[in-house]
This record gives C-alpha cells, structure tokens and sequence, in this order.
C-alpha cells in the first residue's frame, strides 16, 4: 500500500510507482496530480505559441539555468525534457 501524500498529490499509487521508477519528486508530483496524463491528443505543444519572453519568464519561474544564454528553440526544449 502506498502512502498518503495529503494533499499535494492526487493518485498516492501513481505517485509512487513513478518514483520507483526513478522519476524526481517533482516529475512525480506533476504527473500524479495532472488530469489525463497521458492523453496528448495529436494537439501541438503549448510551448510553440509561446513568445520568447514567455518562454523565458517560464524558464525563470521553474528555475532552469543558463537561460540567458538559450535561444527560443532552446528554451522550448528545456521546458519540455524538465
């Protein structure tokens, strides 16, 4: 049985075996509490709508390093592999 997470995870079970499987406690986290985490539905990534800025301000907002240095194509792939 898995543990009780309270409430800042959603699925405990899922949360769980992600982090057997070697996912960080964020990734954990942020796929046990999404809504249909696997559901991609053939729509493209948010991220390509999104201005450099945007980006940027996300990239900062999550802390990825070296992000001033990164161009736009750059920092999509950053967010998206966090």
């Amino acid at each position: 049985m898995s543990q009780d997470h309270g409430k800042s995870v959603k699925n405990d079970d899922q949360y769980e075996a992600l982090r057997e499987q070697g996912a960080s406690k964020e990734k954990a986290a942020r796929i046990a509490n999404a809504d249909n985490p696997g559901q991609k539905g053939g729509q493209s990534d948010p991220y390509e709508d999104w201005t450099y800025e945007q980006l940027y301000d996300k990239a900062q907002e999550i802390g990825i390093e070296e992000r001033s240095k990164m161009d736009k194509a750059e920092l999509k792939r950053a967010l998206r592999s966090h």
